[in-house]
């Protein structure tokens, strides 16, 4: 909690509690503060008296939050879901949960992972079965063009088993899943805003993928006890095709990624440019960097054929280390320092700056794209003259929002609140005008924030309207549930010149990065067209069986209360593909298909099609069945199939 919760006290000797820490202390810090300690001065919790917390008392709900029945929320919001490996879909500012996409991990509500459509988009092993069970999805970002959202992608990433998925946005559905070779730990992604090749081209062609940890390379058994060999890639993916494009080889590595309106630069955050193995070997040194990459020249060096590349992979690997990079007007990466372990790097609205907050260090950076760029053309003489402003804002700083109207909003996690920040204040108060007052404003929220996003925050057209942050405690905010505790997703107004928090959203651990948008942005479609699905059965008629020796395949098509056959007759042994096709053309009206003992589940929408394969391995009568209500007779919706032995 702040000392001083109007920002006055912002000379670099009258914030003695938010200077550089060192190594021992913080660790010492950040285990007692994080998990237990109440913040200084704050009553004893609410919960333990009974009563309810008094998140927003003493502010008046805005018109809006509360939405009457009929209403719709004026924001799209999509929240990664974390180890549930999927996208969450939000309204905002109610906060209610629309949809969950699935991606990584197998999703028994739609059949994610059991139909053969949606194996194909997560891979498989040759035996048929999924690569990977398992997924943690960290940052999520959509497409741009013009430098707003265009409605047609988003991206997520699955930092655990190093993939990348896509998500069309017309039927908020995974269609794509690429695996980054020579990585682990892949955490940081963001698309670019424009094509900086062809500036004709204003809009994403390119997904940036940042790679967290040090691994030998090709990491194939050796090397495995020399750290000092150890390296991190930076990796481009194509957005169309989702293919791997080129990867660059730096010191250091990377940790969240952003990219410049221009489409000139891509950014990490670094924080174990020491290469330790050891957390306190990770944070010995007192700065760290954030790297920028030149995107055009790291293209035309691999267009040159510049390049080496790693093991099995055929990825194009350019070199972007500090020694190979000093030249400025050669050189395709560059490393600006920055303080202690940062966590989060951001781009302002106005497309001047990006914002890498300290996390070990009570600081922000302002870092202007504009000298980055002379750096490149060897007009700037030191990179460290980029930094257009380090201002100490609170302890343990991690994510940056912003508002369109020159504010930055920081989650500072020791603190347990969110710092709202002027930037021009904060280069004033750095050039030497110490009664430039660059903190605007301070809100205590619950508890130990990490993620934080503002509405349209990282576009052209930020609107300063609402601020999500998701915090990692939520402590006494809840009815107790056992040991596991909810986390604290809470709603803050932003429009006015305080900030206001207005909600709080229990959500099931572990969920990270988020953004939301004006609704008006996107269009989805609400029922599939048959022509998307080149296996539909666009009449009954056109279904029944067939069988090819041992392999057979049934085609069936749903119309509330009925599918097209009411038997279907098989033989133990068989190898059998169902392929299933809703011909309702009414909106929400969704089927499902289950067929007891044969661990088979899934979905399908108004007009969609899917298909599942499976061994008649069990002889006896099975009872398939519609598991989404859809009818008056929904309970007499069935299939009887026979397993002859």
């Amino acid at each position: 909690m702040s000392d001083d919760k109007n920002g006055s006290n912002q000379t670099p000797d009258g914030l003695g509690r938010r200077r550089f820490i060192n190594s021992a202390a913080l660790a010492g810090l950040t285990l007692g503060v994080a998990a237990c300690t109440e913040k200084k001065g704050e009553a004893a919790p609410a919960a333990a008296s009974g009563a309810a917390p008094a998140a927003a008392a003493d502010h008046d709900v805005p018109a809006g939050v509360h939405l009457k029945p009929g209403e719709l929320d004026t924001y799209y919001g999509l929240w990664s879901g974390g180890h549930t490996g999927d996208v969450r879909v939000m309204g905002i500012p109610s906060g209610r949960e629309l949809l969950r996409i699935p991606c990584f991990v197998p999703d028994a509500l739609v059949g994610w992972g059991i139909t053969n459509e949606s194996k194909k988009v997560m891979g498989t092993k040759p035996d048929g079965s999924l690569r990977y069970t398992v997924g943690d999805t960290h940052h999520l970002h959509a497409s741009y063009k013009d430098g707003d959202y265009d409605g047609r992608y988003a991206w997520v990433n699955d930092k655990i088993n190093g993939r990348m998925a896509r998500i069309r946005l017309d039927y908020f559905v995974c269609d794509k899943i690429t695996e980054i070779p020579n990585i682990q730990g892949f955490h940081g992604i963001f698309p670019d805003k424009r094509d900086p090749v062809d500036e004709k081209i204003n809009y994403t062609t390119r997904v940036f993928a940042g790679a967290e940890f040090h691994i030998p390379l090709p990491n194939q058994g050796k090397d495995l006890e020399n750290p000092s060999a150890y390296r991190a890639l930076f990796t481009c993916v194509d957005a169309e095709t989702m293919d791997v494009r080129w990867q660059v080889l730096i010191d250091g590595n990377c940790d969240l990624v952003a990219t410049s309106f221009d489409g000139k630069l891509a950014a990490s955050n670094q924080y174990n440019t020491e290469g330790g193995t050891k957390y306190v070997d990770m944070m010995s040194a007192e700065r760290d960097a954030c790297i920028f990459f030149n995107i055009a020249r790291i293209e035309e060096a691999v267009k040159a054929g510049k390049f080496k590349t790693y093991g099995d992979s055929k990825v194009p690997v350019v070199d972007g280390t500090r020694k190979s990079n000093a030249d400025p007007k050669t050189a395709l990466v560059a490393y600006v320092s920055v303080p202690k372990n940062p966590h989060g790097v951001n781009a302002s609205p106005d497309g001047k700056y990006f914002v890498c907050a300290g996390k070990l260090s009570p600081t922000a950076t302002v870092i202007e794209l504009a000298k980055v760029l002379e750096w490149f053309d060897g007009k700037l003489e030191k990179l460290d003259s980029a930094i257009a402003a380090e201002v100490e804002i609170g302890l343990g700083p991690l994510h940056t929002a912003f508002d369109g109207r020159g504010n930055a909003y920081t989650t500072l996690f020791l603190d347990s609140q969110v710092v709202k920040w002027n930037i021009d204040s904060a280069i004033k108060f750095t050039a030497g005008d110490k009664n430039a007052k660059y903190v605007v404003d301070r809100i205590d929220v619950h508890y130990q924030p990490g993620h934080i996003n503002a509405s349209q925050s990282e576009t052209k057209n930020a609107d300063g309207k609402w601020l999500a942050v998701g915090c990692k405690f939520s402590k006494d905010r809840f009815l107790p549930v056992g040991p596991l505790h909810a986390e604290n997703e809470q709603i803050i107004d932003i429009s006015g010149e305080k900030m206001k928090l207005i909600a709080d959203h229990p959500v099931r651990g572990e969920p990270h990065d988020f953004i939301f948008f004006k609704r008006d942005l996107l269009r989805p479609k609400q029922v599939y067209s048959l022509d998307d699905f080149p296996l539909a059965t666009k009449d009954p008629k056109d279904g029944g069986i067939t069988r090819n020796g041992k392999k057979v395949t049934v085609r069936l098509t749903s119309q509330a209360p009925a599918f097209s056959m009411t038997e279907v007759k098989l033989k133990k042994g068989d190898e059998v593909t169902i392929i299933l096709t809703n011909l309702d053309k009414v909106e929400d009206l969704t089927h499902g298909f289950a067929i007891p003992k044969y661990n088979i589940n899934f979905i399908v929408n108004p007009q969609e099609t899917a298909s599942v394969t499976f061994i008649a391995d069990k002889p006896g009568v099975f009872w398939a069945y519609c598991t989404h209500f859809c009818h008056a007779l929904h309970l007499e919706m069935r299939s009887r199939i026979i397993v002859e032995a």
